[in-house]
């Protein structure tokens, strides 16, 4: 039986290489809170300051993130950004439905709300969890594949919207 190792000392290894946090199985301390409706005013009245290269839309592997606190994840960049992937769309002639999902974060049904709003206005039909619920990664990039696995046209595509501190989309 050499090279397997019990849970027991995996376990153990995992505790030895990362301790558990003072903080686990506790309420967070109230420095620690984020102040959500300072986040939901924000992100709804701060308007980004073109000038600031660190307030544009940016892109990385992750897509568009930041916080409304530093300008950089407001009502503007999502408006901007989802107006962008409509136009991408018609461009490329994309006229499948769009999946819209979200988070469980301060600023995910505001973005939500937001994109909705931009597709809406630009007759994207869209899918959104029933009730206003969350939709994980996952579930939305399975409902693609299976909506498409069938079709040659009209294929399907998504938006998800993240609404942690470091918010993206």
């Amino acid at each position: 039986m050499s090279g397997t190792v019990s849970a027991k000392s995996l376990i153990g290894e995992l505790k030895r290489k990362r301790p558990i946090s003072p903080l686990a199985a506790k309420l967070a301390p109230k420095e620690m809170l984020v102040d959500v409706a300072l986040l939901e005013r924000e992100y709804f009245e701060r308007r980004p300051h073109t000038a600031d290269p660190n307030q544009l839309v940016s892109f990385g592997t992750s897509g568009h993130r930041g916080s409304p606190l530093d300008g950089t994840f407001t009502e503007a960049h999502i408006l901007a950004i989802t107006q962008a992937i409509c136009d991408y769309r018609r461009s490329r002639g994309v006229d499948g439905l769009l999946y819209l999902g979200k988070d469980t974060h301060a600023l995910s049904g505001p973005s939500q709300c937001t994109a909705l709003e931009v597709l809406a206005s630009n007759r994207v039909e869209t899918i959104l969890q029933k009730d206003d619920d969350v939709t994980p990664i996952p579930v939305i990039s399975r409902a693609i594949l299976m909506y498409n696995r069938v079709r040659k046209d009209h294929l399907a595509d998504g938006i998800f919207v993240a609404g942690a501190e470091k918010n993206g989309i």
